[in-house]
């Protein structure tokens, strides 16, 4: 389903029942990231997943994005919907905009979960999107299909599982390239750690063990910085860990939700 929000049509998908449960998708992939865990979360609650502007079926408007932009495409898409408030799940590219929906509309969120994510990007790193970029603009999208899938799995994972790499590699591939682009600028220019002080919202964060993109010092860095947050690291997982260790995942996940 689509419907227009914050000047762009947005595509959604809710399932379930219960109280709102609001998955937002790492960069290059979509909504379909989170099936393990809409499937999961559907008995107890009612799941909103949607594309991320750039992504999926979603509009793609001009680069550069912000991390404004992508916080109030969640708040108008909620609006949109007559949702007053979420607990909030978001991984990597998803868990930066968690962060800042929790520090710019706190009493829209009634948890958080971060996961495989980071709240600054350094120098270096910097760099490293920099050149991401721009093998993008200069051959589009299927360059990135091996070497994300390289730091998104571990070796055991990739080689055991051909079909999940074939599924997400497809959605990698399929990426519009503006939105990549527009979503890359913004995650370049990520540094929040200073003020996530200001955070309320409980907040789990979640890393795997193996993640080289987002490690786990990056996750205890968001962890130590939210007042009251808990880190969890998943054994055997890299970044997509919520399909690499899908039940460890879910696990965490349905306990810290339900938590009053």
């Amino acid at each position: 389903m689509k419907i227009r929000a914050n000047g762009i049509d947005v595509e959604y998908r809710i399932e379930g029942s219960g109280p709102w449960v609001m998955l937002s998708h790492s960069l290059s992939t979509d909504l379909r990231m989170w099936d393990g865990q809409a499937a999961a979360l559907a008995a107890r609650y009612t799941v909103l997943r949607y594309d991320t502007r750039g992504h999926g079926g979603s509009g793609v408007p001009p680069s550069p994005y912000a991390f404004a932009d992508m916080a109030g495409d969640a708040l108008a898409l909620m609006d949109a919907l007559g949702i007053a408030a979420v607990r909030f799940v978001g991984l990597s590219m998803g868990g930066m905009i968690g962060q800042h929906l929790a520090l710019q509309a706190p009493e829209r969120l009634e948890r958080l979960v971060v996961a495989s994510s980071t709240s600054r990007i350094p120098p270096e790193g910097a760099a490293i999107w920099d050149e991401r970029i721009a093998t993008v603009r200069a051959g589009g999208m299927a360059a990135m299909v091996e070497p994300t899938l390289g730091r998104w799995f571990t070796e055991a994972f990739r080689r055991d599982h051909p079909e999940a790499m074939a599924r997400i590699g497809g959605m990698i591939r399929n990426s519009p390239p503006e939105g990549y682009i527009g979503c890359g600028m913004a995650i370049r220019g990520l540094d929040i750690t200073g003020r996530l002080g200001a955070v309320r919202t409980p907040t789990l964060v979640v890393v795997g063990e193996q993640d080289p993109g987002t490690p786990v010092a990056a996750s205890r860095a968001i962890a130590q910085a939210i007042p009251g947050a808990r880190l969890e690291i998943i054994p055997d997982a890299s970044h997509l860990c919520n399909i690499q260790r899908e039940e460890a995942f879910n696990r965490l996940l349905l306990g810290f939700l339900a938590e009053d």
